[in-house]
């Protein structure tokens, strides 16, 4: 069996729990959602500089020990072939594979979470995008968060991100310079909706963003792209007005400011893997679409499916019984 271990400092992020939770009060419109307008010092958690080990498990069998304790002490990727196993919020991850932290066009942040790992198809679409980048006007890829070596529910950040599908990508691009580590732990990223928080900032958008995004749109393993309703509203505007088809896969989400969050579908043949239904084919960048995300007297959004809902405070999270029975053989091997 592995050894299960993990920095400490890679879980930080308790006051963006809270903010998840503000964020969807106002959705339901108990207030609004411009007086909850971060600064640019909360774009997102820093890491840390001196990760420090968890202490191991008394009882890592106990049938009431939470997933995310196990996944969460996971430092190395299970040595069996590649599979992503269930759904991105309720899953883990086979053959894991880490994108290496520095590339020609990218670099991975917060190395102190240890979540640049992923399924094979998702290290290549990666690759693919970031060399794609620069023609599109962007210096190269800011890598956020992946998942964990064994994928898995993690002890801070995300509900979704188990099965090696899921990246986050800065909304600010790569330097002409590499990255010092206090700089990857603790830079901040570009935020990129304005105060209203009824469109983005004028100052921060660039055509590089939309042509960005539509790169990754336009990658046929890409399932869909979950940005702020803000984003989504700009990506409308200025998308042009032929070559739109690519808008269908972009959905408007809680938070989702200061990077956008890339889904890929469920790789050929791993029949192991639960994708989710397409998006609906039309653009959605009608104006009564938004009404909900910016109306704070709306009801409240039902979009098709939550990207990336953090852990509510106070829920522990399923069990390894909620989880796919291969989840337990992911985390037994070597």
């Amino acid at each position: 069996m592995v050894h299960l271990t993990i920095h400490r400092g890679a879980h930080v992020g308790q006051r963006s729990f809270r903010r998840r939770a503000v964020l969807s009060l106002c959705a339901a419109g108990a207030c609004m959602l411009a007086s909850l307008a971060p600064g640019p010092a909360r774009a997102q958690d820093k890491g840390t500089l001196n990760p420090q080990p968890l202490p191991p498990l008394a009882h890592p069998d106990d049938p009431n020990t939470l997933a995310k304790e196990l996944f969460g002490r996971a430092t190395t990727p299970a040595a069996m072939p590649p599979r992503a196993i269930g759904f991105y919020s309720k899953g883990c991850l086979a053959g894991g594979v880490a994108l290496p932290i520095n590339g020609p066009t990218w670099q991975v942040m917060r190395l102190s979470r240890n979540r640049n790992w992923g399924h094979p198809s998702l290290v290549e679409f990666l690759e693919r995008l970031a060399n794609q980048a620069p023609r599109t006007g962007w210096r190269g890829l800011l890598l956020g968060d992946m998942s964990q070596p064994r994928g898995g529910p993690m002890l801070a950040g995300h509900a979704s991100h188990q099965i090696g599908l899921d990246a986050d990508i800065w909304l600010t691009p790569m330097p002409d310079r590499e990255l010092t580590r206090e700089e990857r732990e603790e830079m901040m990223a570009t935020m990129i909706v304005a105060e209203s928080r009824k469109d983005v900032d004028p100052k921060a958008w660039t055509p590089a963003h939309v042509a960005l995004i539509k790169a990754a749109a336009q990658d046929p393993v890409v399932m869909r792209i979950f940005v702020n309703a803000a984003i989504k509203k700009a990506l409308c505007r200025d998308a042009g007005s032929s070559d739109r088809a690519w808008l269908h896969k972009v959905q408007p989400w809680f938070g989702h400011d200061w990077h956008f969050h890339i889904r890929l579908q469920c790789p050929p043949g791993e029949t192991g893997c639960e994708g989710q239904a397409p998006r609906p084919a039309d653009e959605g960048c009608r104006a009564k679409e938004f009404d909900h995300w910016f109306d704070s007297a709306a009801p409240p959004p039902k979009p098709d499916a939550k990207p990336d809902a953090k852990p509510t405070p106070g829920r522990p999270g399923p069990r390894m019984s909620a989880l796919p029975p291969a989840c337990r053989q992911v985390l037994r091997a070597p």
